[in-house]
């Protein structure tokens, strides 16, 4: 393992608020980027007051979310605040926001601007639509993205209201990541080119990315694939089934050799014969009954039980896990993906642990979310070299 984290050395100046863009932000953190978290003065990222609060002032998902960066106040809509970005902008190498297009450039903060001041520059963009389209000034939040980018019709079952797919936030953590992906791509690129770039992301774009056939599938056969609740397309069994101690088992058979293994723990070798369920077209010619069989095998046995069977028959099976049992669970103790810190305000506290983990410079946590303005004289006086005075004259202008 070497001394030195991936990206130790670049500096980062996160403007963004509430939760793509700091999350994007937050992954070039923990591999040791240098992230400089912008705030406006007295109010803060909307994180803060997000979900569930703590005694010291802020959320749990502020302080989860944000770690290893270092807060600043500082009102960009003001000539003063825009300067003093501009100034830190200078020597940055990357800039994330995700306010909605055209905001920046209302304020004289356009890339066009900030790319004058610093031609290395990467801005990563992140709003709802994009920066370019019909829909670029909608406003737009996770559930949106979901909605929009196909997610949410596909969750549920087919006769009730589409649902909420897991989390309304999956699309903000997956721009961020896209938004990470396109900071690590333009990086490279700048070795090459010597100048920076915008990378641009809409959020829905990611959803819609991951959908996996659903477009080719559409644009060859017309085919619009309908809600399933716990079952998956092309495939079954490979859905969630119930056990005799109430919980619920995950089981994917992809393939015909997966099914013939599940057949023989089931004790009906005959279910994977030619002339019942041996191949895939079978099984989803028959796809209700081929869930109703092995739901009311999985319905006999415990859940423990069921997956020493499935393990030992060579079939894919994981629990159907609430944060409880994640907290329980050997192998995330094994793996290290809980995190347990020590926060100087909250004291104990458990967060994901970072991903991915790199054999030679992985990253590291060093500190979760602090308080609003708590490196204001670290960077102001520190690195832009202001005095005393000029620090009492812009807080009493409320610039910081």
């Amino acid at each position: 393992m070497l001394d030195v984290q991936a990206l130790e050395g670049c500096k980062v100046l996160d403007i963004s608020t509430f939760l793509a863009g700091p999350f994007c932000a937050t992954q070039l953190g923990e591999f040791g980027a240098d992230v400089i978290k912008v705030e406006l003065p007295a109010v803060g990222d909307a994180t803060r007051r997000f979900g569930t609060m703590t005694e010291c002032g802020d959320s749990l998902p502020w302080l989860s979310e944000s770690r290893n960066k270092r807060c600043i106040t500082l009102d960009l809509r003001k000539p003063q605040g825009a300067a003093l970005l501009q100034r830190l902008v200078a020597d940055a190498d990357v800039l994330v926001e995700n306010f909605q297009p055209g905001t920046l450039e209302k304020w004289g903060l356009g890339y066009d601007v900030l790319s004058g001041v610093n031609p290395r520059l990467i801005m990563v963009r992140i709003s709802g639509y994009g920066q370019t389209g019909p829909y670029k000034d909608r406003p737009g939040f996770g559930r949106i993205g979901n909605a929009f980018g196909g997610l949410s019709f596909l969750a549920g079952y087919p006769d009730r209201a589409p649902v909420t797919p897991g989390s309304a936030t999956i699309p903000d953590y997956m721009a961020g990541l896209y938004g990470a992906l396109g900071t690590l791509l333009a990086l490279q690129a700048r070795e090459k080119t010597g100048r920076g770039q915008v990378v641009d992301i809409g959020l829905y774009e990611p959803i819609f990315r991951i959908l996996d056939e659903l477009a080719p599938a559409f644009a060859y056969k017309g085919y619009v694939r309908q809600r399933m609740g716990p079952g998956t397309v092309n495939v079954v069994p490979h859905s969630h089934y119930p056990t005799r101690d109430g919980r619920w088992i995950a089981i994917a058979c992809t393939n015909d050799k997966i099914f013939a293994r599940l057949a023989d723990a089931m004790g009906r070798p005959d279910l994977a014969g030619e002339s019942r369920w041996g191949t895939i077209a079978a099984r989803e010619r028959d796809r209700t009954l081929v869930d109703e069989t092995v739901g009311a095998w999985t319905a006999t046995m415990d859940r423990a039980d069921l997956m020493r069977a499935c393990e030992q028959a060579q079939v894919p099976c994981g629990p159907v896990y609430s944060i409880d049992e994640i907290f329980e669970d050997p192998h995330y103790a094994a793996r290290g993906n809980i995190l347990r810190m020590q926060d100087p305000r909250m004291g104990d506290l458990a967060v994901p642990n970072l991903v991915p983990r790199l054999s030679e410079t992985p990253g590291k946590v060093n500190w979760l979310g602090t308080s609003l303005g708590a490196h204001n004289a670290e960077i102001y006086q520190g690195r832009l070299g202001l005095s005393e005075d000029e620090m009492k004259m812009l807080a009493a202008a409320g610039v910081i």
